[in-house]
């Protein structure tokens, strides 16, 4: 069969995703079954995979679900124990206070305060977090949603402490023949590693700056009275500075320090720069912008999560520190059981770590480490938030019962994804010799363009964390790949690895599966054909932009590394 025919055939169900979730406006509840399903038809019937390898990648999926729902009843638990104390509704006063502008709050809550979130845990808990936050301060589900998957953009790739790099980059690249080809050029993996994270930063920090402004000019745009793109940009000097405030210290943080601490250090700086800027009305506009009355919603805008009815109308007056306490705790919880330094994270997964060997028989294992996870550092700051909070046992069982129901959507919906993910990345394991379908398409398209390659590596990475939903996994599967693209090339193979690190952070704004993740914090599930149309737009930007600056910087700049210059 034709590398041509086959790279067809793997991309199909992608296709099929995508024509019924865009073209014609199924929900993912009746899409992924179908998806799923023609997966697992083309990988045995084509790609000759096994059946106990269909059934273990199978299992391994839904011991990923469970982790990915895990995180998610938490996060809905904190917004909706949060919701029962009175505190979202002291801490949507004191955003008012400092501007009730939305593109403001947007700036300040997704941007910055959702990128710290993402350099602290990944793993799609900025959008679990921030999308809940801001349908607690008054936004449209829709918007929210929109808004937290792009968060999912420039401070992806150091998140979770650098885990895209660490563990995605490491695991993609390194093994005894390729230390022993950098061992001849007198570099040893770490080195060529912190090359890729340098070249990786410099590109998020150019291309994220703008970031702020996309968020702000989406948000009027298909959220506004006026559906004007103008209103949007009337921010640009506030979201350029913003961008900059955290883009900046970023770039230096990864160019200098590693992988681990970007996001986190360039958030923290972007908060104590913005913060006293938006509170003496700096750079900001004349006329605050706000959305249309909530009577005038379209009903396709909103969720089963609100915030609007009695947020405390029976609780005393919380003051802001205290109602905000829970989300520092939360800060604290994550970056003290993430960072390499402190034993407390290995301890954690240590403790409890439930592993399947040889699933089916087969060399496939999954494994799980459910006290490590971001959901249990939120369930342990919510047992924190309902004594602080003086929350009594009737208010906290409702919270519990508000946020099940709204996991039950999501759960189905993941039941079919994130297997149909295992089955698509282990297709490699078949009778007949053929690569895993990501790579028979990677392939494929890397034998059509030839020497502008740089262009179409980030589109890559993002096809493959809009597969997984995860820059992690994407990494994994194309890092080796792109870097032999590079070689035979004879282009900066450091480059070509850093633009699939950037394009699968771009990736993670249209992942299904963290689209699903996301509306599920907020109840709204059915309209995730309807999100890819918005996040597609965000998308387009980085991974061109990406790409651009990767032919730049090879073919005008002549950009190289130590491999390229002892192989010529």
């Amino acid at each position: 069969m034709s590398p041509g025919v086959l790279a067809l055939l793997a991309a199909a169900p992608i296709l099929v995703a995508a024509i019924l979730l865009v073209g014609f406006h199924w929900p993912a509840r009746r899409t992924m079954p179908l998806v799923y399903l023609a997966v697992v038809a083309i990988a045995a019937l084509i790609w000759g995979m096994p059946i106990t390898f269909l059934g273990a990648s199978t299992f391994q999926g839904l011991v990923i679900t469970f982790d990915i729902l895990y995180i998610i009843f938490s996060a809905i638990l904190l917004l909706n124990t949060l919701k029962y104390s009175g505190a979202l509704a002291s801490i949507r006063a004191a955003f008012t206070r400092m501007s009730a502008d939305r593109r403001i709050q947007v700036v300040i809550i997704a941007w910055l305060f959702g990128s710290f979130l993402e350099g602290a845990a990944g793993f799609g808990t900025p959008a679990a977090i921030v999308g809940p936050l801001l349908v607690a301060l008054g936004f449209p589900a829709m918007a929210a949603v929109m808004i937290g998957l792009m968060v999912q953009s420039t401070p992806v790739t150091f998140g979770a402490v650098g885990t895209p790099v660490l563990v995605g980059v490491t695991g993609g690249l390194e093994t005894a023949e390729f230390n022993r080809q950098l061992a001849q050029f007198g570099l040893d993996f770490a080195t060529y590693r912190q090359l890729i994270v340098a070249k990786a930063a410099v590109l998020h920090g150019i291309i994220g700056v703008l970031m702020p402004v996309f968020m702000a000019t989406m948000l009027t745009r298909f959220f506004g009275k006026n559906r004007s793109w103008k209103e949007g940009l009337a921010i640009t000097p506030f979201a350029l500075f913003a961008g900059l405030a955290f883009t900046i210290p970023y770039t230096i943080t990864g160019v200098y320090l590693g992988p681990e601490f970007p996001s986190l250090i360039g958030a923290l700086i972007g908060l104590l720069l913005v913060s006293p800027v938006v509170r003496r009305g700096w750079l900001l506009p004349k006329e605050a912008w706000d959305f249309p009355a909530v009577e005038d919603w379209p009903s396709y805008w909103i969720g089963r999560l609100s915030a609007t009815p009695n947020l405390n109308s029976d609780q005393r007056s919380m003051p802001v520190w205290l109602a905000w306490l829970p989300y520092i705790l939360l800060a604290g919880l994550l970056v003290f059981t993430r960072l390499p330094q402190i034993p407390v994270g290995q301890a954690l997964q240590s403790l409890l770590e439930i592993s399947f060997e040889n699933l089916l028989g087969t060399q496939l294992h999954a494994v799980t480490t459910p006290l490590y996870l971001p959901g249990t550092s939120l369930l342990v700051v919510v047992l924190l938030t309902a004594w602080m909070h003086g929350i009594d046992r009737k208010k906290f069982k409702a919270a519990m019962v508000d946020s099940g129901r709204m996991l039950l959507g999501a759960g189905f919906v993941l039941l079919f994804t994130i297997p149909m993910v295992r089955v698509y990345i282990n297709s490699g394991f078949n009778t007949l010799d053929l690569p895993s379908m990501p790579i028979a398409m990677a392939e494929w398209a890397a034998g059509q363009v030839g020497m502008v390659w740089p262009l179409f590596a980030p589109v890559v990475g993002a096809l493959g964390a809009f597969i997984a939903g995860s820059n992690t996994i994407s990494n994994l599967m194309f890092t080796l790949f792109q870097y032999g693209v590079a070689e035979r090339l004879g282009i900066t193979t450091t480059l070509v690895v850093a633009l699939q690190v950037v394009g699968a952070a771009a990736g993670n704004m249209l992942a299904i599966h963290n689209i699903v993740a996301a509306s599920a914090t907020v109840g709204l599930l059915g309209r995730e054909g309807a999100l890819l149309r918005l996040t597609i737009i965000p998308t387009i930007y980085y991974v061109l932009a990406a790409g651009l600056l990767g032919l730049v910087g090879i073919y005008l700049l002549g950009i190289t590394d130590p491999l390229v210059v002892g192989m010529r």
